[in-house]
């Protein structure tokens, strides 16, 4: 490893309302692999903006290989040296590996493409990347690792310095994990600066030389990966060190004793390629499971796995003690299980319709369309579940995207609770909603456990997993590490070790 490559200093990038970056510091070296990390809404991704040109900084400066610069646009970035490979690889899968690699900067003669030197050039650049494929071959024809040696591929054919891959891994299995990071390290070997965004923990430690953590917005620190502890990088990337973790013993509601017997739902080895590694997972009556973990660690994957909004590759489910298939949302709602998303907006709710359409619309899907529920009916119910969770303004007939986020999220419950559900499965509902609103929904699932209902509840505030769960499913990479029982001895630094060690003692 040599000196500092390029610099960041000072960044500062406000928009309305909201300041994603307050001062943050960046350094690359050449010849070095560095791991960017922070939780959602850290900065990482308005800070490759900056970077990239994306954005324009408000304040701070940008410095490579000792010249002040100021890309103004991507394609400025790519040709300044410093070119980015995103989670979602941006290629025409109908072309050629060679034409892909070239695409816009074919080799040409009198206007003509040469297609034998681009050829050429595509396997040497590939070979470089210790990649043997046929590059006349459509990129279709080859698995989404190939495709991300191509984009990388393409990425260091501009002269590139830098190269900052976005979550390169997120759908990539072990083997093709360890095929990107024989790449990584015969770059960096070769002089590049990487730099590595990702969630998963084991990766960063096993392929990073240095890390820098963000938090809100703000730089925590650069460390080297070798000096943190991961039990320390995880207190760092939440906000919370562990010698002042407090115990929510005395803060945790009385909740309903658990009947044990035949579970409601039994997922055994269960697991999705490329999403989520085969886990084993019981949820009884009247039991609120909780899911803990990362951002990134799997949490989401989980919850659709089980509402069959992804359908599972790998394992069997049983119901109420009998083998049933649940490969889709309706096999699931016909079963008995609700699933409010963790983005309402898009996946949940349907801004354009009223507040009495978006609580309606589950159980008249249940029904079927031939069958519409009689306008009296909707009232009754709806009216009730208006009053019950104290939905504002108390007008069904308003358009839902008028209401605040807790009101909102509110009517996405009142969806679900309508269907009569067995089994909730709550991903992220009190995130991005005001405290008395978020109280309100942790005293409701208490309050539907209490009743009978079983719930999933998934949520990144571990004081709020611990608050609410019987017991606590940990996920780290992808994988359930750990099942924790919500006993006394159960706190933050309990289940943060259980992440930053991967369930080993």
């Amino acid at each position: 490893m040599t000196g500092a490559l390029l610099t960041l200093t000072g960044i500062t990038k406000t928009f309305p309302g909201v300041t994603a970056l307050d001062n943050v510091d960046l350094t690359l070296r050449s010849g070095e692999v560095h791991a960017l990390m922070g939780e959602n809404g850290a900065g990482k991704s308005t800070l490759i903006k900056v970077l990239t040109g994306v954005y324009e900084p408000d304040a701070g400066s940008v410095v490579m290989g000792g010249v002040p610069v100021r890309f103004s646009s991507p394609l400025h970035a790519q040709h300044g040296g410093v070119s980015t490979v995103y989670q979602e690889v941006n290629l025409c899968l109908n072309l050629s590996v060679a034409e892909n690699i070239f695409i816009g900067r074919e080799p040409r003669r009198l206007g003509l493409i040469r297609w034998s030197q681009m050829r050429r050039r595509a396997a040497q650049l590939l070979q470089r990347l210790d990649i043997a494929i046929d590059v006349t071959a459509p990129l279709s024809e080859h698995s989404l690792a190939i495709q991300q040696m191509v984009a990388i591929a393409r990425a260091i054919d501009i002269s590139a310095q830098v190269l900052i891959l976005d979550e390169p891994t997120s759908s990539l299995d072990a083997d093709e994990v360890a095929q990107l990071f024989r790449v990584m390290r015969s770059l960096r070997d070769q002089g590049m600066a990487i730099v590595f965004v990702t969630h998963f923990l084991d990766q960063v430690y096993e392929i990073s030389d240095r890390i820098t953590v963000l938090r809100n917005g703000k730089l925590v620190g650069e460390y080297r990966t070798a000096e943190l502890p991961q039990v320390e990088l995880v207190a760092k990337m939440i906000g919370k060190e562990l010698a002042s973790l407090e115990s929510l013993e005395d803060r945790r509601p009385s909740l309903a004793a658990v009947e044990r017997g035949d579970p409601l739902l039994a997922a055994t080895e269960v697991g999705r390629k490329g999403s989520l590694a085969p886990f084993t997972l019981t949820i009884h009556k009247g039991e609120v499971v909780g899911l803990a973990g990362l951002l990134g660690s799997g949490r989401t994957e989980l919850a659709r796995l089980l509402f069959g909004a992804d359908r599972h590759d790998h394992g069997r489910f049983a119901w109420e003690g009998v083998p049933r298939s649940i490969q889709n949302p309706m096999a699931a709602v016909a079963a008995g299980i609700g699933f409010s998303p963790e983005n309402r907006r898009t996946e949940g709710l349907v801004p354009e319709l009223s507040v009495r359409e978006n609580i309606i619309l589950a159980l008249q899907a249940a029904r079927g369309w031939t069958r519409p529920i009689p306008r009296r009916r909707q009232d009754e119910l709806v009216d009730k579940y208006i009053a019950a969770l104290d939905i504002r303004p108390a007008n069904p007939d308003v358009a839902v995207s008028n209401l605040s986020g807790g009101n909102q999220q509110k009517v996405l419950l009142a969806r679900w609770l309508i269907t009569e559900p067995k089994l909730l499965i709550l991903d992220e509902p009190t995130r991005g909603i005001d405290v008395g609103a978020k109280a309100e929904i942790q005293k409701l699932v208490v309050e539907l456990a209490d009743g009978g209902m079983a719930v999933l509840f998934v949520s990144a505030e571990l004081d709020e997993v611990l608050r609410l769960s019987h017991k606590v499913a940990v996920l780290r990479d992808r994988r359930v590490v750990a099942e924790l029982a919500n006993d006394a001895s159960l706190n933050e630094e309990s289940v943060m070790r259980a992440i930053a060690s991967g369930g080993r003692s």
